[in-house]
């Protein structure tokens, strides 16, 4: 994938979908199929670097960074893909303490990051109370920085009480917009009613939205991925999340196949083009499923990534599936690196909250 690659003049019928998606118009299921299905060669480039002429045009060649605080591994939920899911005995649980957030926030502060994300699973311990108290000190040590929060499904009073306090956006990936496939996913308490209905909270409530869904999942078909494409060109959130389905050896899914770095870029791309305004990380997984994931990620289409700030002792014990990296370029420590191989593909490291366009609070921001 060049950086260099320049959109020619459109040739062939799936070129000319890919200029009417990237001029905002809506495709019928069927025409995104056809772009799915037939994804090889210079189809696949020519939508790459469409996506890149559009990333451009809105944020030009920033990469924003999110400093990524993983500070509860407890969860009381049992999804089957996941590796902190209630019922794995053999994981080592953690809690961090408000001290050791605000010490993550402080050294994240100095390295230069300005959006702090509290990310964790759905652990009872952390009531509202705590969650805001955490917000509102994060926010007045650091006010010129955003907090992101991923902690799952709550009731909206929850959710107003965390915005309130503070916060400024909220990721909480749908996982998959199919019900039956959800259904696969998660076990019988859990629904996809009641998470769209948690994502329309967010939305409502004013929170920079953030959904997103697996690559590659147990039982992902293609008509599942449709719906997920759908979804989000309806919902229209703020931010997505788009990583491959990679198998943790203490779930159901231990002998599944991992999903593909191909797949997950290309779909980077097509995102790209359907919200050309969105935040879009090259996450964590791709970088764990290819040594040059992210970058391909980024060359896609994709603007955030989210070197972890979390302590280096428990790095290893937030395992949502095998293999997650957690030094080198993911470890916060190593952010020259980080802006290093992202001044080798054209890209540079902004220094600011990176709020999507139009969501900015704070003076100063450049969107």
């Amino acid at each position: 994938m060049s950086r260099t690659t320049t959109p020619a003049q459109a040739t062939s019928p799936l070129h000319l979908l890919i200029d009417r998606l990237a001029a905002g118009e809506k495709l019928t299921r069927t025409e995104l199929a056809c772009l799915l299905e037939r994804r090889e060669g210079e189809h696949r480039d020519y939508l790459f670097a469409r996506a890149r002429e559009i990333q451009h045009r809105v944020f030009g060649n920033k990469v924003y960074i999110r400093g990524l605080i993983e500070f509860t591994n407890y969860c009381k939920n049992n999804c089957y893909y996941c590796g902190i899911r209630r019922d794995n005995r053999s994981a080592s649980r953690y809690r961090l303490t408000e001290e050791q957030i605000l010490e993550c926030c402080r050294a994240g502060y100095e390295l230069g990051f300005r959006t702090f994300v509290l990310q964790g699973g759905e652990d009872p311990y952390f009531t509202d109370g705590r969650v805001t108290g955490l917000i509102r000190a994060i926010k007045a040590g650091y006010p010129d920085c955003a907090v992101t929060l991923s902690i799952g499904e709550k009731d909206r009073a929850s959710y107003e009480a965390y915005f309130a306090a503070g916060a400024d956006r909220y990721l909480l990936r749908h996982e998959t917009a199919n019900d039956g496939h959800y259904g696969k996913l998660h076990p019988a308490e859990l629904s996809l009613r009641r998470r769209m209905e948690c994502l329309r909270d967010l939305k409502d409530i004013g929170f920079q939205t953030g959904a997103g869904f697996m690559v590659g999942s147990p039982g992902q078909t293609m008509d599942c991925i449709l719906d997920d494409l759908e979804f989000l060109r309806d919902f229209e959130p703020e931010m997505v999340g788009i990583g491959p389905f990679i198998p943790h050896h203490d779930t159901p899914f231990a002998a599944c196949a991992a999903g593909t770095l191909e797949l997950t870029v290309y779909l980077l791309g097509l995102v790209r083009l359907m919200l050309p305004r969105v935040l879009l990380p090259a996450t964590t997984a791709l970088g764990t499923i290819s040594p040059g994931g992210r970058e391909q990620g980024i060359l896609a289409g994709a603007n955030v990534v989210m070197p972890n700030l979390s302590p280096g002792d428990v790095r290893e014990k937030y395992l949502l599936y095998d293999n997650k990296i957690c030094t080198g370029n993911e470890a916060a420590e190593c952010l020259d690196q980080l802006r290093q191989a992202m001044s080798s593909i054209g890209y540079e490291v902004a220094v600011d909250r990176g709020d999507a366009p139009g969501h900015s609070k704070t003076e100063g921001s450049e969107l």
